[in-house]
């Protein structure tokens, strides 16, 4: 008991205990999150909930801290009960990463789950063309090669895999273990296995066919220092919770590749021929020639993707059936898998600060232009950062046709990563993961053919068939061809945000319009005409919603208006408050080389919030001010009322 001296001394401090039990609780480390799927799978942006703060201040840590020393027997029982009572406040009232994950796992499940009446008209779809095919084995190769993939990531060397990755798929995961690299760190993974494999979709082309395989599984991942063998990571693995995710595995092959049981890659032999199959750089048969991750003769992984992102139908592509009366063979999924490849060439060649990994695959303005980029950074003593960066969707989205020229093929990329510009001999910078949303502009020469022999090998020569190398010739190592010029197969013209490219796009159109003499105000018109397609998906609205925070921290303040303004727009557009403080958080230079102010880039984000705020049919007084708030940082003020009258 309490003397009467100390508990005079006590009670002047009585007051105070139940703030400093609050503020210390508020002060309690939340659980990070770690990274599932050993690293390679697109992720939506998340941190912990909660409004923020920056901590308490340093003479009430030590009151605290004396007032423990002087009465143990009080303050630690009252501390451990406002531990406790946070606790049962963050279970109760705000979701945590693990319920975070359970919600996205029943989503997952939710966006995959399918009737077994589409399983069997699947399968029976499959046996019309191939009467060998049988649903069990090829779920059984899939939860064998996810296991083996997952034993190569480990360990750090995806070679045993590569005759079953697409060119793409390949360049990706290497990209994203020298990222790792550049970050100095390893994923460590332990105790994974596979819970479920399930087929979830067909398409079926001429060129293809597309099988989509549900794979539930769980293992334990955390990230260690890149020094740490095999041995340390994978005890450093089993001290990790063990998680579970849906992942959704995209395998192609040629319509009329017949199964051949007991005589394909999974029983090391050539799929083609038959013949033992040792492997090799040039993922070619040492017998008979075959390109064995072609898909022309065996399903090829394409693309891996996470069931919350998973999506059943296919969208329409403008301009393809123009396109396809030059280029008959013309198909979106060596399309999409040449743009995926081209993307990751773009992601290493910023990363390494040199332009190499693009030499042959990119024209000679994407070159130019990005190189000048990566040389001021070099002036300047810096470079990019892109640590965890991984892909959410590759969708063709238009076609442009010239027939005097080049033809154009826009393909859009959602895509994720901690991203910024960082000192260029130190440790990367700690970023926040931030969502984008990039259109690739890929070029090729009028009349150029699709070479469907290759399929899925998308990466190599079209003259001589060699596996392009990451020299910084623009021509074949091995034939001399010249492949940066379009002239043969899809080349990089450029790779914008969606902003700019919008612009852009705009502007060619107009250029066309004026051309054939339509009248000018008419072609105006319809350039500015807001499109309803650009914002109302969920990933959408929180990468514009992202944006609006890292312009509202331009100028190094947000004030209190303004963040009640974009607490306003999380609520209204369903997108986590918490997300949005990190990008305030995280300053200007996320997007101020997206969105700079004044320009035409910006007029387009602005449109596209109006749009989004006029999705109701109507515009409130809160809203109105959440709209000049945005004008006025991006410099559209003068822009926004005839924004809003639909002029």
């Amino acid at each position: 008991m309490l003397s009467r001296t100390a508990h005079l001394r006590l009670s002047r401090w009585t007051p105070w205990l139940p703030t400093a039990l609050a503020l210390l609780a508020l002060a309690a480390p939340l659980d990070a999150l770690a990274r599932g799927g050993g690293g390679e799978h697109y992720t939506r942006p998340s941190s912990d909930d909660g409004d923020g703060g920056g901590g308490l201040p340093l003479w009430l840590i030590h009151e605290l801290f004396m007032l423990v020393i002087r009465y143990p027997k009080v303050m630690l029982p009252l501390i451990a009960i406002g531990f406790v009572a946070y606790w049962l406040y963050k279970r109760n009232l705000h979701p945590d990463a693990t319920t975070r994950r359970a919600l996205e796992q029943r989503e997952a499940e939710r966006r995959t789950q399918v009737s077994q009446g589409d399983v069997t008209g699947w399968v029976n779809a499959l046996k019309l063309r191939d009467p060998a095919f049988e649903l069990q084995p090829m779920l059984d190769k899939s939860r064998w090669l996810f296991l083996e993939l997952q034993k190569a990531w480990f360990q750090r060397d995806m070679t045993p895999v590569r005759p079953f990755l697409s060119d793409a798929t390949w360049q990706r995961f290497n990209v994203q273990l020298q990222l790792l690299a550049a970050q100095g760190v390893r994923d460590a993974i332990a105790d994974f296995q596979v819970l479920d494999v399930q087929l979830i979709g067909l398409e079926q082309s001429q060129w293809f066919d597309s099988i989509h395989v549900r794979i539930h599984a769980r293992m334990r991942d955390t990230d260690v220092p890149a020094s740490y063998s095999d041995a340390q990571a994978t005890e450093a693995a089993r001290q990790a919770r063990p998680e579970s995710f849906t992942e959704v595995w995209t395998f192609v092959r040629k319509p009329g590749a017949q199964t051949r049981v007991g005589a394909d890659l999974y029983q090391g032999k050539c799929p083609n021929c038959g013949a033992p199959y040792a492997g090799g750089a040039a993922n070619r048969c040492e017998y008979c020639g075959a390109v064995v991750n072609s898909g022309n003769y065996d399903w090829t992984l394409s693309e891996i993707t996470q069931g919350v992102e998973h999506e059943h139908f296919l969208k329409p592509v403008d301009g393809l059936l123009q396109a396809r009366e030059a280029d008959p063979a013309l198909n979106l999924e060596m399309l999409e898998d040449r743009a995926s490849l081209l993307f990751w060439r773009w992601i290493d060649a910023q990363s390494r600060g040199d332009t190499k990994p693009l030499a042959k695959v990119a024209n000679a303005e994407a070159l130019q232009r990005l190189g000048g980029e990566l040389e001021d950074l070099r002036r300047k003593g810096r470079r990019r950062v892109f640590l965890e960066c991984a892909v959410g969707s590759v969708d063709v989205r238009t076609f442009e046709v010239d027939p005097a020229g080049h033809d154009r093929a826009h393909v859009e990329i959602r895509w994720s990563a901690r991203m910024g510009v960082g000192p260029a001999n130190e440790r990367p910078p700690q970023l926040p993961t931030v969502p984008q949303r990039f259109v690739f502009t890929l070029t090729r020469k009028h009349g150029a053919r699709t070479n469907t022999d290759n399929g899925m090998s998308t990466d190599r020569c079209p003259q001589c068939n060699a596996t392009l190398t990451d020299s910084a010739a623009s021509t074949c190592d091995f034939c001399g061809t010249q492949l940066g010029s379009g002239e043969r197969d899809w080349v990089l013209e450029s790779a914008l945000p969606y902003e700019a490219w919008s612009v852009a796009r705009d502007q060619r159109y107009q250029a066309v319009v004026l051309r054939e003499a339509v009248a000018a105000e008419k072609a105006l018109e319809h350039a500015a005409a807001p499109r309803a397609d650009v914002v109302m998906d969920v990933q959408e609205r929180q990468r514009l919603l992202y944006m609006m925070a890292a312009i509202a921290a331009a100028d190094g303040q947000v004030s209190g208006g303004e963040r009640k303004l974009l607490k306003l727009c999380a609520e209204r557009w369903g997108v986590e408050w918490a997300n949005v403080e990190m990008a305030l958080g995280a300053g200007p230079q996320l997007f101020e080389r997206l969105v700079p102010r004044g320009t035409p880039e910006a007029e387009v984000f602005l449109r596209n919030i109006v749009e989004m705020a006029m999705v109701d049919g109507r515009i409130d007084r809160k809203e109105r001010r959440m709209l000049e708030s945005a004008a006025s940082h991006l410099g559209m003020r003068e822009r926004l009322d005839s924004m809003l009258s639909g002029q």
